[in-house]
């Protein structure tokens, strides 16, 4: 049985529980500008390099995993939200992208073997892809609307490099997260394509999309129906959404999506919004009993934490929904969908 079939049973007997976000926690290890550098001689200032701290404190990884795994998480993500060769030039490391990648999903592989090897509860682990900080939709450059500073090609290498190293890995799925432009999401969709025809196997696709404005877009303005009709093509087993807001505002995009996609619903939002400070404040107890009301009403098969979240928050998450129903799945309506900025339906 494959990693796609066995995380539909599993979602089908609970809501299950993903993980909340790596750099915070890392941050918490006040880790100095060495102890992320390890013995790489890289010419550039690495404090901050979370992913690079994969190879250098694989211990500090493997304790932040744990720590999600005991407070009830089921999905794992890897440490790798900026772990591919457009992101990781900013610190000089891009030969370093394949190792980095493979390393976290190992890291997060043995703790989760680990812990079910011990008490037999199924997990997973998520390999991830972050947005970067390129755009394919829009220009960087106001005077020039057609500029991009990255081509399509090259997106879907930079990807095909990135997964492909997560799978050899560990990971069970690729988990294309914090989709702020479409077109990149799309990208990486095509990164996994080509690297299913290259392996003959089946790697399962998560996307979760960003929305950058209460009316509910992304930075490419697309809507959440817009959005799933222009991914849904890619057979993931999970779309959602993710980061955005708190739980709170997030609330009717989610019961949007819900409505519409036709497989496992992952959502992981902030806990709550930043504050002046750029911190937040948002206790456990709160993000908890906000999505506790997307479960009670049916909206979610997978709930998480993004940013501000600890395992406390994702502890606290996965004690409030114990024993709620998963969401069904609502069947497809057989119409075709287009999708510009927003969605549109032919139904003849």
């Amino acid at each position: 049985m494959g990693k796609r079939q066995e995380l539909l049973d599993a979602a089908a007997q609970a809501i299950l529980i993903k993980d909340g976000p790596y750099g915070t926690a890392i941050q918490n290890e006040k880790l100095g500008e060495d102890g992320y550098r390890g013995d790489y001689d890289l010419g550039f200032d690495q404090k901050g390099n979370n992913d690079l701290v994969n190879l250098t404190r694989p211990d500090v990884i493997a304790k932040i995993c744990n720590s999600y795994i005991d407070a009830g998480a089921q999905i794992l993500a890897t440490n790798t939200f900026n772990a591919n060769r457009i992101s990781q030039a900013d610190y000089g490391a891009e030969s370093l992208v394949a190792e980095i990648n493979a390393a976290a999903a190992r890291i997060t592989r043995e703790c989760i073997d680990t812990a079910t090897a011990r008490d037999g509860v199924p997990r997973f682990v998520a390999g991830a892809l972050g947005p970067t900080n390129k755009t394919l939709s829009l220009s960087p450059d106001v005077e020039d609307p057609g500029y991009r500073e990255v081509d399509f090609d090259t997106i879907v290498e930079v990807y095909r490099e990135q997964a492909g190293a997560l799978i050899d890995g560990g990971a069970d799925f690729i988990l294309i997260e914090t989709i702020f432009d479409t077109l990149n999401a799309k990208a990486a969709i095509m990164a996994v394509r080509r690297l299913v025809e290259e392996r003959a196997a089946d790697i399962p696709i998560m996307l979760s999309m960003t929305l950058t404005d209460l009316s509910g877009r992304n930075l490419s303005g697309h809507t959440v129906e817009a959005f799933w009709s222009a991914v849904r093509h890619a057979n993931p087993v999970t779309v959602g959404l993710n980061c955005s807001f708190g739980a709170d505002q997030l609330r009717p995009h989610i019961q949007v999506l819900s409505d519409i996609a036709d497989t496992l619903l992952m959502a992981y939002p902030n806990a709550g919004l930043p504050n002046d400070l750029g911190e937040y404040d948002e206790i456990p107890e709160t993000t908890a009993s906000l999505v506790k009301v997307w479960a009670e009403n049916g909206r979610a098969n997978i709930l998480g934490g993004c940013c501000g979240s600890t395992p406390a928050h994702i502890a606290a998450i996965a004690q409030a929904v114990k024993g709620l129903p998963p969401r069904k799945i609502p069947e497809a309506d057989g119409k075709m969908h287009l999708a510009g900025l927003e969605n549109f339906t032919i139904d003849a």
